[in-house]
């Protein structure tokens, strides 16, 4: 496992999510959490030129796009973690409307209400 990609996820998503999404891979998912924690931790997240707080809302708005709430759902406590604010999400995800359709922004407002209506955050 890469332990660059992996330190800068458990920053974002804390210790945790991290630990349970490992916990949860076996035999089969094992590989895309390496894949994961290499490409998408390690190579991407880990670059200069945006913070971090940029990149959770950057993300935020490509998973409104792709109506994948699951996903959602960890990069909101992420976005949370890396100083983002309530207000920001939530013009992040109406500003997707324009772009990705009200479906997919109204999908992603559920999820934002969900998480910040549960203790997750």
């Amino acid at each position: 496992m890469d332990n660059k990609g992996e330190k800068i996820r458990r920053h974002v998503m804390g210790d945790v999510f991290v630990d349970k999404a490992l916990a949860n891979s076996d035999e089969l998912t094992m590989p895309m959490q390496d894949f994961i924690n290499q490409h998408g931790w390690g190579a991407t997240w880990h670059r200069d030129g945006i913070d971090l707080k940029t990149r959770s809302l950057v993300t935020i708005a490509m998973l409104t796009a792709l109506k994948a709430p699951t996903e959602l759902t960890g990069h909101l406590r992420g976005a949370i973690n890396n100083g983002a604010t309530k207000a920001e999400i939530q013009e992040v995800i109406l500003h997707s409307a324009v772009y990705c359709g009200a479906p997919a922004a109204q999908e992603a407002f559920r999820t934002a209400k969900a998480f910040f209506d549960s203790d997750e955050q």
